[in-house]
């Protein structure tokens, strides 16, 4: 099997196996790595269809981590996929009211990213091991919410590494917040800053390009990696379960090998719909991609203009884990569709950086033709949020709210009907208060764990083990800082 190699996104000419590509998270030229080529599917779908989830991925994920051993991997796979979750299927696919619901919020943080962060500290650790590596790993993290409690559970007290979360105060929903603050670990650190997600991603990026925080770092015993998406092993593994959705649709006799289908995803950074856009390239049968986005819709104007344009007033929705307006993750994207040109694709980035937007070619845009993008107001979310509940009792969180809306929208306007896998994202006890008003609006009182009970009485869905923790958990983590003083923040937790 070829070895996949990889190169930053801001130099072509950079070769690092995936291993070191992981434990780097982002290069040092500030570029995202991008695999040398994107494999294709080498097991059929019919043989992938009698799999089980740890199985697919193991398939998917050894044609991408090509220097880790099948011990190495299938250990971590095994390790990460295991009892956390409260289904033994990981994932559940739901179908209601005219698509399938891939629900990817069973593990121990009830959203999505507790399918990649599960596995990434495993990753890590057995790619430090294999490159020699003495420095303890020190995890730096911005969060608009569920990254920073998934990231903060997956390396808790693993040995070797430390992790420091940022969040914007104010700009989570109460059970994110809380779920983050009572977090133990002597090795955990979590942060608030004074600003949007926005502003903690950036800074953030800009301590992992400052070089004499990086050499003063390394005296000391440490190096910087990520747990963000922009770590690559972070995206890899949420490939998997855009694979395994469609298998799963296939053994269930729901689709014809072969039949293409859709995806929606609510996107914020772009990583979860870049998964489903390589799982794609990869060779599974998908027609149209569809970009859902909430009010900060910079990814809705993108998509229809070919001008990104972050210029605007950053909005707090209801739905705060896609409140972003400088989409990471769309670099990747971007860097392919230049036919990957590190040159315009710096060129790009600069001009983003510097002006706050940039413009791309029509053939750029062309290159993204598999892209459909829509968007949701507050008000349309909770209103769908209603929708189907009332139709079928089914509830949704206000990010998959977004993604069902949009959804909806393009069915009418296109009148596609080919059958369609929703990305349901969280669960719906994440954003009690939200989802009780749109189902409930006569009864919204009492503090949120109130809400948590009447919303387990109303969806007769069992209240998850990760709220009834925080309950009574205490707080471990109160610091607030400006954005100026992340750094120092740093630097006072590794001492």
């Amino acid at each position: 099997m070829e070895e996949i190699l990889y190169k930053s996104t801001r130099n072509s000419s950079l070769r690092l196996s995936a291993s070191k590509a992981i434990l780097k998270g982002l290069s040092e030229d500030g570029g995202l790595f991008m695999p040398t080529a994107i494999p294709k599917l080498d097991i059929p779908l019919s043989e992938l269809k009698s799999m089980d989830y740890r199985e697919v991925a193991y398939e998917v994920m050894k044609l991408y981590f090509s220097d880790f051993t099948e011990d190495e991997l299938k250990h971590c796979i095994a390790s990460a996929y295991d009892e956390k979750f409260d289904t033994e299927s990981i994932v559940e696919l739901v179908y209601a009211n005219g698509a399938y619901y891939l629900e990817l919020f069973h593990g121990a943080t009830i959203a999505f990213k507790d399918m990649a962060l599960s596995i990434l500290p495993h990753l890590m650790i057995t790619a430090a091991r294999k490159n020699d590596i003495d420095n303890d790993i020190v995890i730096l993290t911005a969060t608009s919410g569920d990254t920073g409690k998934a990231a903060l559970a997956g390396f808790d007290s693993v040995p070797g590494t430390k992790i420091i979360v940022f969040y914007p105060k104010g700009g989570v929903s109460f059970i994110q917040e809380r779920q983050m603050v009572t977090q133990t670990g002597l090795n955990t650190c979590v942060i608030g800053i004074k600003g949007n997600f926005d502003d903690a991603q950036t800074a953030v990026k800009n301590l992992f390009a400052d070089k004499e925080l990086r050499e003063t770092l390394d005296k000391k015993g440490y190096q910087f990696s990520s747990a963000n998406s922009i770590n690559i092993g972070r995206l890899i593994p949420q490939i998997v379960y855009y694979v395994y959705s469609y298998v799963k649709l296939l053994a269930e006799g729901k689709i014809a090998e072969g039949e293409k289908i859709n995806i929606t995803v609510p996107t914020g950074n772009f990583g979860n719909i870049l998964a489903a856009y390589m799982a794609k390239r990869m060779g599974l049968p998908v027609d149209r991609l569809i970009c859902a986005s909430n009010e900060n819709k910079v990814l809705y104007d993108f998509f229809s203009t070919g001008v990104y344009d972050r210029n605007r007033d950053f909005k707090l929705t209801n739905s705060p884990s896609m409140d972003i307006l400088i989409s990471s993750n769309l670099e990747r994207l971007i860097y392919l569709a230049t036919g990957e040109d590190d040159k315009k694709n710096i060129e790009l980035m600069t001009s983003l950086k510097e002006n706050g937007r940039y413009d791309i070619s029509a053939d750029m845009k062309a290159f993204m033709d598999d892209f459909y993008a829509g968007f949701a107001s507050d008000e349309n979310t909770l209103a769908q949020i209603g929708r189907l509940y009332d139709d079928t009792g089914y509830v949704l969180d206000t990010h998959t709210a977004v993604a069902s809306y949009v959804y909806d929208e393009y069915r009418k306007k296109t009148g596609d009907d080919t059958k369609t896998v929703i990305a349901s994202t969280a669960s719906p006890y994440k954003f009690t208060p939200n989802v009780l008003k749109a189902i409930d609006k006569e009864n919204v009182t009492g503090d949120a764990f109130d809400m948590v009970d009447r919303l387990c009485e109303l969806s007769g869905v069992k209240v998850p083990r990760a709220v009834e923790e925080i309950k009574s958990a205490k707080i471990m983590h109160d610091k607030v800082v400006e954005v100026k003083d992340m750094k120092a923040a740093v630097c006072d937790f590794l001492k």
